[in-house]
């Protein structure tokens, strides 16, 4: 009986070990990659994505462009503070309001990686080049990575809803590029940040998505669980089986 018992421990550990990363690879898409039809067209993980993607725009980048407006000597480092603002009130209004229509969850705070630009741009001092620089860089190379990917959401999207917002999103991030790159800050050098356009893929070859249409889905956490309990218990009733084995043999010695 302590075999099995120790058995079933070590077990039970081995099972947890290889299970986590499963389950930790699981919650961290908080975005629904379930197909739902409305009236406007098929809405995608993509195009749920690009809500969550301008909502979260608009909760740093409308404080940092007041922190412009405020902490900047430069005019055109303010103007572009005034061209944020303006930018993402509007943006904000129509991203709740299609968030409510498509029943999509927008969040309520700025991520991780956004509160520290923030921060940076807070502890840089006031009428500093080293402000204009921080704030130019950090608000273009976000802004680049936005548009890149409301381009691939426009092109591919069947809902209507979906691609007139993405129109609107394109001009007002566009603008936003363009007063940014105006203030002589921005460091295109930095092509971590600012990468390098590549070539566009050759004619016919398969895209991204369609490439990774083969992998496997990710496995949710009641499924998960589900194959977790059942080797358990598979485990333990053949260790059972296996021990009273044993001891019938003893006693028939």
């Amino acid at each position: 009986m302590r075999l099995l018992r120790s058995a079933a421990a070590s077990l039970i550990v081995a099972l947890a070990a290889l299970l986590l990363p499963l389950a930790g690879t699981s919650a961290a898409q908080p975005v629904s990659t379930e197909v739902e039809q409305t009236q406007w067209g098929p809405l995608d993980g993509a195009a749920r994505d690009m809500l969550v993607k301008v909502r979260l725009a608009g909760l740093w980048e409308k404080p940092a462009g007041e922190m412009g407006l405020e902490k900047s000597g430069n005019p055109l480092v303010q103007e572009a503070g005034r061209h944020l603002i303006e930018g993402h009130t509007d943006l904000d209004a129509r991203v709740i309001e299609l968030g409510k229509m498509l029943n999509v969850t927008l969040p309520t705070a700025p991520n991780s990686d956004q509160q520290g630009w923030l921060r940076e741009m807070t502890a840089a001092p006031a009428g500093s080049d080293e402000f204009d620089k921080i704030y130019a860089n950090r608000l273009r190379a976000a802004h680049g990575k936005v548009y890149m990917f409301l381009a691939t959401v426009r092109a591919g999207t069947r809902n209507s809803l979906i691609r007139d917002f993405a129109d609107v999103c394109m001009k007002t991030v566009l603008d936003h590029i363009t007063v940014l790159e105006s203030t002589g800050k921005v460091d295109f050098t930095d092509t971590k940040n600012i990468p390098i356009a590549t070539l566009a893929a050759a004619a016919g070859a398969p895209t991204p998505q369609a490439a990774s249409s083969f992998a496997a889905p990710p496995m949710s956490m009641p499924l998960i669980v589900t194959i977790g309990g059942v080797l358990i218990v598979v485990t333990l009733v053949g260790l059972r089986m296996l021990l009273g084995g044993r001891t019938r043999q003893r006693f028939r010695g």
